[in-house]
């Protein structure tokens, strides 16, 4: 699952890539916000924690887990 984290005044994006459902993470973003939590934290596919300032978070994309995938297609003459 690909999650992008926009912070306040940044310009780049934290991507982050988790194992985590969608579901999951939207939990965990709604209660940091609704509970006045100082930190977001997440962890990623290879067991490193993420920790945003939840003041700073402009905005959370939730990405799906598929693959996107590139094809080449034979054209027909």
């Amino acid at each position: 699952m690909e999650v992008r984290i926009g912070v306040q005044n940044v310009t780049r994006e934290i991507v982050v890539e988790t194992d985590a459902t969608a579901e999951d993470v939207q939990q965990r973003v709604a209660e940091a916000v609704e509970q006045n939590k100082p930190l977001l934290s997440l962890q990623d596919r290879r067991e490193k924690t993420i920790v945003v300032p939840v003041a700073s978070i402009g905005y959370v994309e939730i990405g799906s887990d598929t693959k996107q995938t590139v094809g080449f297609a034979a054209v027909a003459e």
